[in-house]
């Protein structure tokens, strides 16, 4: 079906990526991949091109309009040519912190960090997840308490992409004690401040996306660091949660596109019993049942990403495309993975690859149990105070 949600400038901008993606990404991933992050050099030759601050004001040495389409683009480019795991490397500023830094810092704020952002030679994270709190943000433990004209940050967060390299962190803390359930605050902490530590997790897929562990022990925050107001960090978050929602919907249906296009290649020329496996009806059904769910997925997608440009895709919405989008990324990945025979069970193979990059996206942004809870609190109406926030 022809789509309908990008309109001329928005494909002028496709090839652009395209290209970028296919001089400085294609090249490069399977070093990255056995790094388990992409070098400093590729974010400043990203920043160069125009692919960093999307939606940011251009005096901060961002490329606005704020059109989230944008970001979509550069998702789907990406993912075009199975570089899913610099999704959240682009992402990390464009798609992660950039909303929030535009939203809530300061003119002094902006022109410190945005500039170098943009350009690249700064990296950003976002570090919301702890191994005690993960869907649930009320849960989060770190804390942070004022000394002086600092905050004195404690705690750890996990599962941060970007994690290794970020020279800016956005951190959610509970000023005091971590008991207050509806009180979070936001910190940008230094890259190099004294008493951050890292440490690299070890995922099944997505290997040249760098994924960490943070703590912070007795880590000092300057107020002037402070981002946005005190307490008022969980409606933040939550307010920002159905575009990244959206973000990895986008991510799974290009990434399905992307199996199913290297699958039916393979099906048209590997033979057996003298001829393709294409020729052979079952093959055929499969792809053809294949390409019909890819397709409603797409418009699922697209009709959200409508929404949220309009300002109206609501978190109900979000969840909805979220969860039923990545659930069924996997199905699909492991019908393409079962066309390719026992080579599929290669770890070379491109849909063994597609397996465990895949594989996060049920999880990643709230589970799809988390993501049926907001739901069945909408359609039924119900909430209890001991249920998880959903966050």
């Amino acid at each position: 079906m022809r789509r309908d949600v990008f309109g001329a400038g928005h494909e002028s901008f496709r090839a652009e990526v395209a290209g970028f993606v296919t001089a400085e990404v294609v090249p490069h991933l399977a070093q990255w991949a056995q790094d388990g992050a992409v070098s400093r050099s590729f974010y400043r030759r990203a920043g160069e091109a125009g692919l960093l601050g999307l939606g940011l004001d251009a005096a901060h040495g961002g490329r606005g309009p704020r059109d989230f389409r944008y970001n979509a683009v550069v998702i789907e480019e990406l993912c075009r040519v199975g570089a899913a795991s610099l999704v959240i490397n682009l992402g990390g500023l464009n798609d992660l912190v950039a909303p929030y830094l535009d939203a809530l810092c300061t003119e002094e704020q902006k022109r410190r960090w945005l500039p170098g952002l943009c350009s690249g030679r700064l990296v950003s994270a976002l570090a919301m997840t702890e191994r005690v709190a993960g869907s649930d943000l009320r849960g989060i433990r770190t804390t942070a308490v004022p000394d002086g004209d600092d905050y004195v940050l404690t705690g750890s967060k996990v599962f941060i992409g970007n994690g290794m390299n970020a020279d800016l962190v956005v951190v959610a803390a509970k000023l005091g004690s971590p008991e207050r359930r509806d009180a979070l605050t936001l910190f940008v902490v230094s890259g190099d401040a004294p008493g951050l530590r890292r440490t690299r997790l070890d995922k099944i897929g997505l290997p040249a996306q760098d994924t960490a562990e943070l703590f912070f022990d007795g880590v000092r925050v300057p107020r002037a660091d402070l981002l946005g107001a005190e307490d008022q960090g969980f409606g933040y978050l939550t307010q920002n949660l159905p575009q990244e929602r959206l973000s990895v919907a986008i991510t799974a249906v290009a990434g399905m596109q992307h199996t199913f296009g290297h699958t039916r290649e393979h099906v048209l020329h590997r033979e057996a019993f003298g001829r393709p496996l294409a020729a052979l009806q079952t093959v055929r059904f499969t792809l053809a049942e294949l390409a019909t769910e890819i397709e409603v997925a797409q418009v699922f997608v697209d009709k959200a990403l409508h929404e949220l440009v309009a300002g109206t895709l609501t978190d109900v919405d979000a969840a909805m495309v979220k969860w039923w989008v990545t659930e069924l990324q996997q199905q699909v990945v492991s019908r393409c993975l079962q066309l390719y025979g026992g080579h599929g069970y290669l770890r070379d193979n491109p849909a063994a690859r597609d397996l465990l990059d895949s594989r996060h996206s049920t999880l990643y942004a709230g589970t799809t149990e988390i993501m049926k809870e907001i739901i069945g609190r909408s359609v039924t109406g119900a909430v209890r105070r001991d249920e998880p926030d959903g966050a």
